[in-house]
Protein backbone atom coordinates (compact mmCIF):
# COMPACT_ATOMS: atom_id res chain seq x y z
CA UNK A 1 0.00 0.00 0.00
CA UNK A 2 2.73 2.33 0.26
CA UNK A 3 4.32 2.07 -2.77
CA UNK A 4 1.26 2.99 -4.18
CA UNK A 5 0.43 6.00 -1.87
CA UNK A 6 4.49 7.01 -2.87
CA UNK A 7 2.72 6.50 -6.29
CA UNK A 8 -0.17 9.17 -6.00
CA UNK A 9 2.11 11.75 -3.80
CA UNK A 10 5.33 12.00 -6.16
CA UNK A 11 3.17 11.93 -9.28
CA UNK A 12 0.77 14.41 -8.32
CA UNK A 13 3.98 16.21 -7.18
CA UNK A 14 5.86 15.50 -10.57
CA UNK A 15 3.24 17.16 -12.13
CA UNK A 16 2.59 20.46 -10.24
CA UNK A 17 6.27 20.79 -11.15
CA UNK A 18 5.97 20.45 -14.74
CA UNK A 19 2.53 22.17 -14.90
CA UNK A 20 4.34 25.20 -13.11
CA UNK A 21 7.19 24.57 -15.93
CA UNK A 22 5.04 24.28 -19.08
CA UNK A 23 3.63 28.04 -18.10
CA UNK A 24 6.92 29.59 -17.32
CA UNK A 25 8.74 28.46 -20.35
CA UNK A 26 6.78 28.70 -23.61
CA UNK A 27 7.59 26.32 -26.41
CA UNK A 28 6.24 23.88 -29.33
CA UNK A 29 6.41 20.90 -27.17
CA UNK A 30 3.89 22.77 -24.89
CA UNK A 31 0.22 21.54 -23.75
CA UNK A 32 -0.55 24.29 -22.09
CA UNK A 33 0.42 27.04 -24.89
CA UNK A 34 -0.96 24.98 -27.41
CA UNK A 35 -4.46 25.20 -26.27
CA UNK A 36 -4.20 28.82 -25.58
CA UNK A 37 -2.70 28.91 -29.57
CA UNK A 38 -5.19 26.47 -31.24
CA UNK A 39 -8.07 28.25 -29.32
CA UNK A 40 -6.70 31.71 -30.25
CA UNK A 41 -6.58 31.00 -34.13
CA UNK A 42 -10.62 29.58 -33.81
CA UNK A 43 -11.69 32.54 -31.77
CA UNK A 44 -10.10 35.34 -34.56
CA UNK A 45 -11.66 33.16 -37.06
CA UNK A 46 -15.05 33.04 -35.50
CA UNK A 47 -14.41 36.74 -35.37
CA UNK A 48 -14.18 36.75 -38.84
CA UNK A 49 -15.72 34.78 -40.69
CA UNK A 50 -18.86 33.73 -38.29
CA UNK A 51 -21.35 30.66 -39.69
CA UNK A 52 -23.79 32.05 -37.37
CA UNK A 53 -23.83 35.47 -38.03
CA UNK A 54 -26.68 36.31 -35.90
CA UNK A 55 -24.90 34.49 -32.74
CA UNK A 56 -23.00 36.98 -30.34
CA UNK A 57 -19.14 36.84 -30.46
CA UNK A 58 -19.54 36.18 -26.23
CA UNK A 59 -22.06 33.62 -27.13
CA UNK A 60 -24.21 32.07 -24.27
CA UNK A 61 -21.97 30.34 -21.32
CA UNK A 62 -18.05 31.74 -23.04
CA UNK A 63 -16.79 32.07 -20.21
CA UNK A 64 -17.71 28.12 -18.83
CA UNK A 65 -16.32 27.05 -21.63
CA UNK A 66 -12.59 28.73 -21.65
CA UNK A 67 -13.58 27.28 -17.72
CA UNK A 68 -13.77 23.89 -18.58
CA UNK A 69 -10.94 23.85 -20.73
CA UNK A 70 -8.19 24.48 -18.58
CA UNK A 71 -10.15 22.57 -15.69
CA UNK A 72 -10.27 19.59 -17.82
CA UNK A 73 -6.91 19.71 -19.68
CA UNK A 74 -4.95 21.00 -16.40
CA UNK A 75 -6.51 21.48 -13.01
CA UNK A 76 -8.26 18.20 -13.01
CA UNK A 77 -5.00 16.28 -13.36
CA UNK A 78 -2.84 18.34 -11.11
CA UNK A 79 -6.15 18.03 -8.51
CA UNK A 80 -6.17 14.66 -8.08
CA UNK A 81 -6.48 12.45 -12.06
CA UNK A 82 -2.40 12.05 -12.54
CA UNK A 83 -1.80 10.72 -9.26
CA UNK A 84 -4.71 8.70 -9.20
CA UNK A 85 -4.52 7.17 -12.98
CA UNK A 86 -0.87 6.63 -12.17
CA UNK A 87 -1.96 3.59 -9.41
CA UNK A 88 -4.35 2.52 -11.33
CA UNK A 89 -2.01 1.73 -14.19
CA UNK A 90 0.49 0.26 -12.02
CA UNK A 91 -1.97 -1.66 -9.61
CA UNK A 92 -3.20 -2.86 -13.34
CA UNK A 93 0.12 -3.95 -14.58
CA UNK A 94 1.24 -5.45 -11.17
CA UNK A 95 -1.90 -7.47 -11.44
CA UNK A 96 -0.95 -8.67 -15.10
CA UNK A 97 2.23 -9.52 -14.11
CA UNK A 98 1.34 -11.43 -11.08
CA UNK A 99 -1.39 -13.45 -12.96
CA UNK A 100 0.75 -14.45 -15.85
CA UNK A 101 3.59 -14.87 -14.33
CA UNK A 102 5.87 -11.93 -15.69
CA UNK A 103 3.90 -10.45 -18.47
CA UNK A 104 5.08 -6.74 -18.73
CA UNK A 105 2.19 -5.29 -20.63
CA UNK A 106 4.11 -1.64 -21.09
CA UNK A 107 7.47 -3.71 -21.83
CA UNK A 108 5.22 -4.87 -25.19
CA UNK A 109 5.89 -2.89 -28.29
CA UNK A 110 4.91 -5.10 -31.83
CA UNK A 111 6.08 -1.61 -33.40
CA UNK A 112 9.45 -1.36 -32.20
CA UNK A 113 10.83 -1.42 -36.13
CA UNK A 114 8.27 0.65 -37.71
CA UNK A 115 8.90 3.99 -38.73
CA UNK A 116 7.35 7.00 -36.79
CA UNK A 117 4.95 8.11 -39.25
CA UNK A 118 3.16 4.47 -39.22
CA UNK A 119 3.30 4.68 -35.60
CA UNK A 120 1.50 8.17 -35.32
CA UNK A 121 -1.26 7.27 -38.45
CA UNK A 122 -1.94 3.54 -36.40
CA UNK A 123 -1.84 5.14 -32.98
CA UNK A 124 -3.97 8.22 -33.84
CA UNK A 125 -6.52 5.53 -36.11
CA UNK A 126 -6.91 3.06 -33.49
CA UNK A 127 -7.60 6.20 -30.62
CA UNK A 128 -10.36 7.43 -33.02
CA UNK A 129 -12.32 4.32 -33.46
CA UNK A 130 -12.02 3.73 -29.78
CA UNK A 131 -13.20 6.98 -29.02
CA UNK A 132 -15.88 6.44 -31.13
CA UNK A 133 -17.27 3.42 -29.33
CA UNK A 134 -16.67 4.97 -25.79
CA UNK A 135 -18.57 7.95 -27.53
CA UNK A 136 -21.21 5.98 -28.58
CA UNK A 137 -21.33 4.06 -24.88
CA UNK A 138 -21.78 7.57 -23.21
CA UNK A 139 -25.15 8.15 -24.90
CA UNK A 140 -26.26 4.35 -24.89
CA UNK A 141 -26.23 3.84 -20.88
CA UNK A 142 -28.58 6.21 -18.57
CA UNK A 143 -25.89 6.36 -15.64
CA UNK A 144 -22.45 7.11 -18.34
CA UNK A 145 -25.17 9.84 -19.99
CA UNK A 146 -25.68 11.70 -16.66
CA UNK A 147 -21.80 12.92 -17.29
CA UNK A 148 -22.56 12.92 -20.60
CA UNK A 149 -25.20 15.69 -20.75
CA UNK A 150 -22.93 18.23 -19.42
CA UNK A 151 -21.05 18.60 -22.68
CA UNK A 152 -24.83 18.45 -24.42
CA UNK A 153 -25.92 21.10 -22.05
CA UNK A 154 -24.06 23.74 -24.68
CA UNK A 155 -26.64 25.84 -26.01
CA UNK A 156 -24.89 28.00 -28.47
CA UNK A 157 -22.03 26.35 -30.44
CA UNK A 158 -18.42 27.50 -30.27
CA UNK A 159 -14.98 26.24 -30.38
CA UNK A 160 -14.47 26.56 -26.20
CA UNK A 161 -17.87 24.06 -26.03
CA UNK A 162 -14.87 21.49 -27.33
CA UNK A 163 -13.80 21.07 -24.18
CA UNK A 164 -16.79 21.00 -21.86
CA UNK A 165 -17.49 17.70 -20.52
CA UNK A 166 -17.80 16.42 -16.85
CA UNK A 167 -14.39 14.97 -15.48
CA UNK A 168 -15.67 11.95 -15.25
CA UNK A 169 -15.46 12.07 -18.90
CA UNK A 170 -11.61 12.05 -18.48
CA UNK A 171 -11.86 8.52 -16.20
CA UNK A 172 -14.30 6.86 -18.98
CA UNK A 173 -12.51 7.51 -21.61
CA UNK A 174 -8.61 7.46 -20.32
CA UNK A 175 -9.53 3.78 -19.01
CA UNK A 176 -10.89 2.53 -22.02
CA UNK A 177 -8.38 3.73 -24.26
CA UNK A 178 -5.35 2.32 -21.87
CA UNK A 179 -5.03 -1.34 -23.35
CA UNK A 180 -5.33 -0.40 -26.93
CA UNK A 181 -3.09 2.46 -27.06
CA UNK A 182 -0.39 0.46 -24.65
CA UNK A 183 -0.80 -2.57 -26.10
CA UNK A 184 0.44 -0.78 -29.27
CA UNK A 185 3.34 0.78 -27.46
CA UNK A 186 1.97 4.45 -28.05
CA UNK A 187 4.61 6.35 -26.01
CA UNK A 188 4.48 10.20 -24.74
CA UNK A 189 6.26 11.91 -27.66
CA UNK A 190 3.94 10.11 -29.92
CA UNK A 191 1.06 10.68 -28.12
CA UNK A 192 1.91 14.35 -27.86
CA UNK A 193 1.40 14.70 -31.52
CA UNK A 194 -2.03 12.91 -32.43
CA UNK A 195 -3.68 15.11 -29.02
CA UNK A 196 -2.50 17.91 -30.41
CA UNK A 197 -4.04 17.00 -34.15
CA UNK A 198 -7.13 15.91 -32.19
CA UNK A 199 -7.46 19.02 -30.21
CA UNK A 200 -7.22 21.06 -33.05
CA UNK A 201 -9.82 19.32 -35.07
CA UNK A 202 -12.22 19.03 -32.10
CA UNK A 203 -12.45 22.98 -32.09
CA UNK A 204 -12.94 23.14 -35.74
CA UNK A 205 -15.77 20.62 -35.15
CA UNK A 206 -17.55 23.28 -32.07
CA UNK A 207 -16.60 25.97 -34.02
CA UNK A 208 -18.67 28.86 -35.58
CA UNK A 209 -17.43 28.97 -38.80
CA UNK A 210 -17.77 26.37 -42.16
CA UNK A 211 -15.09 25.77 -44.32
CA UNK A 212 -15.22 24.50 -47.76
CA UNK A 213 -13.82 20.72 -48.53
CA UNK A 214 -10.96 22.05 -50.64
CA UNK A 215 -10.31 24.38 -47.86
CA UNK A 216 -9.67 21.73 -44.58
CA UNK A 217 -8.20 19.28 -47.72
CA UNK A 218 -5.68 22.29 -48.01
CA UNK A 219 -5.15 22.23 -44.80
CA UNK A 220 -4.19 18.93 -44.53
CA UNK A 221 -1.94 19.23 -47.77
CA UNK A 222 0.50 21.72 -45.80
CA UNK A 223 0.70 19.03 -42.77
CA UNK A 224 1.39 16.76 -44.71
CA UNK A 225 3.77 18.72 -47.31
CA UNK A 226 5.41 20.22 -44.43
CA UNK A 227 6.61 16.56 -43.16
CA UNK A 228 7.66 15.40 -46.39
CA UNK A 229 9.28 18.82 -47.66
CA UNK A 230 11.44 18.97 -44.36
CA UNK A 231 11.91 14.97 -44.29
CA UNK A 232 10.25 14.98 -41.02
CA UNK A 233 9.01 11.52 -39.50
CA UNK A 234 11.51 9.33 -41.14
CA UNK A 235 9.84 9.97 -44.81
CA UNK A 236 12.56 10.71 -46.77
CA UNK A 237 11.42 12.13 -50.60
CA UNK A 238 14.95 14.38 -51.37
CA UNK A 239 18.51 13.38 -49.82
CA UNK A 240 19.10 17.02 -49.22
CA UNK A 241 15.96 19.15 -49.56
CA UNK A 242 16.40 22.82 -50.87
CA UNK A 243 14.01 26.14 -50.36
CA UNK A 244 13.20 25.39 -53.91
CA UNK A 245 12.29 21.63 -53.95
CA UNK A 246 11.06 21.78 -50.31
CA UNK A 247 8.66 24.78 -51.73
CA UNK A 248 7.63 22.50 -54.95
CA UNK A 249 6.87 19.32 -52.51
CA UNK A 250 4.36 21.39 -50.22
CA UNK A 251 2.77 23.39 -53.31
CA UNK A 252 1.98 19.77 -54.32
CA UNK A 253 1.01 18.64 -51.72
CA UNK A 254 -1.74 21.47 -50.85
CA UNK A 255 -2.85 20.89 -54.40
CA UNK A 256 -3.50 17.18 -54.00
CA UNK A 257 -5.22 18.25 -50.50
CA UNK A 258 -7.15 20.67 -52.27
CA UNK A 259 -8.42 19.05 -55.06
CA UNK A 260 -8.07 15.41 -54.61
CA UNK A 261 -9.00 15.20 -50.53
CA UNK A 262 -11.07 18.40 -50.43
CA UNK A 263 -14.63 16.58 -52.29
CA UNK A 264 -14.41 13.49 -49.51
CA UNK A 265 -13.27 15.74 -46.58
CA UNK A 266 -16.23 16.21 -45.47
CA UNK A 267 -17.00 12.68 -45.07
CA UNK A 268 -13.48 11.32 -43.78
CA UNK A 269 -13.39 14.15 -41.13
CA UNK A 270 -16.00 15.44 -38.73
CA UNK A 271 -17.21 19.11 -39.37
CA UNK A 272 -19.02 21.61 -37.65
CA UNK A 273 -21.91 21.12 -40.03
CA UNK A 274 -22.15 17.20 -39.31
CA UNK A 275 -21.06 18.18 -35.59
CA UNK A 276 -23.69 20.09 -35.30
CA UNK A 277 -26.66 17.70 -35.79
CA UNK A 278 -25.19 15.67 -33.14
CA UNK A 279 -25.66 18.44 -30.20
CA UNK A 280 -29.53 18.92 -31.90
CA UNK A 281 -32.21 19.07 -29.67
CA UNK A 282 -34.35 17.05 -31.57
CA UNK A 283 -33.09 13.63 -32.42
CA UNK A 284 -34.59 11.79 -35.20
CA UNK A 285 -37.09 8.91 -33.90
CA UNK A 286 -35.34 5.90 -35.03
CA UNK A 287 -31.78 7.82 -33.65
CA UNK A 288 -33.26 8.80 -29.84
CA UNK A 289 -29.34 7.43 -28.75
CA UNK A 290 -27.78 9.45 -30.72
CA UNK A 291 -26.09 10.54 -34.21
CA UNK A 292 -22.79 11.36 -35.55
CA UNK A 293 -20.28 9.66 -32.55
CA UNK A 294 -17.05 10.71 -34.49
CA UNK A 295 -14.63 12.75 -32.80
CA UNK A 296 -11.95 13.39 -35.50
CA UNK A 297 -13.06 11.18 -38.33
CA UNK A 298 -16.39 10.94 -39.72
CA UNK A 299 -15.77 7.72 -41.23
CA UNK A 300 -16.92 5.91 -38.40
CA UNK A 301 -20.53 7.29 -38.84
CA UNK A 302 -20.83 6.08 -42.29
CA UNK A 303 -19.59 2.48 -41.73
CA UNK A 304 -21.79 2.22 -39.31
CA UNK A 305 -24.77 3.78 -40.78
CA UNK A 306 -25.08 6.69 -37.61
CA UNK A 307 -24.20 9.63 -39.82
CA UNK A 308 -27.11 12.05 -40.16
CA UNK A 309 -26.63 15.44 -42.04
CA UNK A 310 -29.84 16.52 -43.97
CA UNK A 311 -28.79 19.89 -44.00
CA UNK A 312 -26.62 22.49 -42.93
CA UNK A 313 -28.24 22.51 -39.29
CA UNK A 314 -26.55 26.11 -38.96
CA UNK A 315 -29.77 27.31 -37.06
CA UNK A 316 -31.30 24.28 -35.15
CA UNK A 317 -31.73 24.01 -31.49
CA UNK A 318 -29.24 22.67 -29.59
CA UNK A 319 -29.66 20.71 -26.04
CA UNK A 320 -31.41 18.19 -24.89
CA UNK A 321 -35.22 17.53 -23.41
CA UNK A 322 -35.39 19.36 -20.03
CA UNK A 323 -32.31 21.73 -20.32
CA UNK A 324 -34.35 24.81 -18.68
CA UNK A 325 -33.90 23.11 -15.55
CA UNK A 326 -29.85 21.82 -15.93
CA UNK A 327 -27.60 23.50 -13.02
CA UNK A 328 -25.59 26.68 -15.00
CA UNK A 329 -22.91 26.63 -12.39
CA UNK A 330 -19.40 24.76 -13.20
CA UNK A 331 -20.28 23.72 -9.51
CA UNK A 332 -23.54 21.72 -10.09
CA UNK A 333 -22.66 20.67 -13.24
CA UNK A 334 -19.60 18.95 -11.68
CA UNK A 335 -22.26 16.79 -9.48
CA UNK A 336 -24.30 15.86 -11.96
CA UNK A 337 -24.13 11.97 -11.77
CA UNK A 338 -22.48 12.05 -8.57
CA UNK A 339 -25.21 12.93 -6.14
CA UNK A 340 -28.43 11.59 -6.43
CA UNK A 341 -30.36 13.21 -8.59
CA UNK A 342 -34.20 14.55 -8.02
CA UNK A 343 -34.96 15.49 -11.43
CA UNK A 344 -34.78 14.03 -15.18
CA UNK A 345 -33.41 16.71 -16.48
CA UNK A 346 -31.79 15.07 -20.15
CA UNK A 347 -32.85 11.89 -19.28
CA UNK A 348 -32.97 9.81 -23.01
CA UNK A 349 -34.60 6.59 -23.51
CA UNK A 350 -31.99 3.97 -24.34
CA UNK A 351 -32.39 0.39 -25.88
Amino acid sequence: MQKYLDIFVNDTAGYANYLWYEITHPSFKNYFYWLIAVSLVFLILEVLIPWRKNQKFIRKDFFLDAFYMFFNFFIFSLIIYNGASSVVVNLFNDGIKAISGGFDLQALNPMNSWPIWAVLLTGFLVRDFVQWWIHRLLHKFEWLWQFHKVHHSVEEMGFAAHLRFHWMETVVYRTLEYIPLALLGIGLHDFFIIHIFTLSWGHFNHSNISLDGKITGGIVGVLVGTILANNLLDITIIQEPTIVSSSLILLACIAIGAFALGPFMKKLFNSPEMHIWHHSLELPEDRHTGINFGLTLAIWDYIFGTAYVPHSGRDIPLGFPGIESFPQSFANQTLIGVKKSSGVAGQRTVD
